[in-house]
């Protein structure tokens, strides 16, 4: 594959690296889904979004999925792309899974700038590939075919119909150009597929089977929306992001498949292989095709590179314009800070500025520094060589962040 994985077979998303530019430092909002997603949706990092991880300690609004989870939900003072981009005269839509908001409040996807919307709202429901009912726009909606435990509809193949039709739909219409916010499942767990395909044949356990299996169907469908463009004749004007929202967890299929390659750690983890992702970006006559490019960046700069293309104003945000790096235009970002914390356990911060890493597990504990650019496998802490640094790191941590009530410290 694009990214080096060499038992499960991505011949799409390796057509859309060929066909764009391929990211090899870029970074997700944080190490764990909801999150990171809030830093997608608002350009701020978790240092200032209202979600700092998947579950608050205090506040929150029970689950009803779930009994005994507590989520915390986006409120209508949040400023997301999708608002951004609807008040620019966009169409927004978005399938798949949301995790910022709980039903009825202020952060469910149709108060927070989208037009369509079909899919799961938290992380549990998500976990239920045949569930027996969705979210669209305000309603709960049955599916028939899942009741009583049935497999009759696999639901990311829905996601992938929606998704195919919102881009018929306001193709047909012209007038407004349109947002698609196509937020995949697969392959989270649990890990479930109608079909294991060619993967029957290989010589793997059926947890290996299955995750192939359920990555060739995101690719398989990743190429189908990218052929719908093609088809549709929005090639030249329409820019495809592909990544993911954090690092692959610690499980045995991830490990058989060396998802996180030579990074440290893993998701819920603030070390490489926990935030490092794959991004291309892929916009033919505008992006540069075959590229590889390491400068570093993360979900933060999302929104402010929305509104550069969309031409509108753009809220003050953590993020930056990143478009001249994706066209090709500028070939560097100047130095500046990325920021992420985990508030679980205590506070666990890190920040990136060029070739340099800091982790820090808590206040007041030792900070490690990593230079990325001669280890990117965080092996050799260089704390104690570089105190100047550390310094100037430190008190950085101690202004990057507004205190949460969600999650004091």
């Amino acid at each position: 594959g694009c990214y080096g994985q060499t038992r499960i077979r991505t011949p799409r998303i390796d057509r859309m690296a060929a066909e764009g530019t391929r990211f090899t430092a870029c970074y997700s909002g944080s190490p764990v889904c909801a999150p990171s997603r809030n830093v997608l949706m608002t350009g701020l990092h978790t240092g200032h979004t209202r979600i700092r991880d998947n579950s608050p300690a205090f506040g929150g609004t029970p689950e009803l999925y779930h009994e005994g989870q507590r989520r915390l939900s986006l409120e209508s003072s949040d400023v997301t792309v999708a608002e951004i981009l609807k008040s620019a005269g966009y169409r927004t839509g978005i399938t798949g899974k949301w995790g910022l908001g709980e039903p009825f409040t202020p952060g469910t996807p149709n108060r927070q700038g989208f037009d369509e919307w079909l899919g799961f709202l938290n992380q549990n429901h998500a976990a239920d590939y045949y569930t027996d009912y969705l979210w669209q726009n305000e309603s709960r909606v049955s599916i028939a075919e899942n009741r009583e435990a049935r497999k009759g509809i696999y639901v990311h193949d829905r996601f992938t119909e929606f998704a195919l039709q919102f881009i018929r739909t306001h193709r047909s219409k012209r007038q407004n150009p349109f947002f698609l916010y196509l937020a995949y499942t697969i392959p989270h767990e649990t890990l479930t597929i109608p079909e294991l395909g060619s993967y029957a044949n290989e010589s793997w356990d059926n947890t290996q089977k299955t995750y192939g299996a359920m990555v060739s169907r995101l690719d398989r469908d990743v190429g189908r929306v990218l052929d719908l463009l093609g088809e549709l004749g929005l090639d030249r004007k329409t820019l495809v992001f592909f990544t993911s929202d954090n690092g692959a967890p610690d499980k045995p299929a991830t490990r058989f498949f060396r998802s996180n390659a030579l990074l440290r750690g893993h998701k819920a983890d603030l070390y490489e292989g926990g935030i490092r992702v794959p991004m291309i970006a892929r916009w033919p006559g505008r992006i540069a095709a075959g590229k590889t490019v390491s400068i570093p960046w993360y979900f933060a700069d999302l929104l402010p590179t929305a509104a550069h293309f969309a031409q509108t104003p753009c809220p003050a945000v953590d993020g930056r314009d990143v478009s001249g790096l994706l066209l090709g235009s500028s070939e560097s970002v100047s130095e500046r800070w990325l920021y992420w914390e985990k508030p679980q356990n205590g506070l666990k911060q890190a920040v990136r500025k060029g070739r340099w890493k800091a982790v820090r597990h808590n206040p007041g504990e030792p900070t490690e520094l990593y230079d990325l650019e001669q280890d990117p496998s965080e092996s050799e802490n260089l704390a104690a060589s570089q105190p100047g640094l550390v310094c100037e790191i430190e008190s950085y941590l101690k202004t990057a962040r507004t205190e949460s009530p969600n999650w004091p410290t």
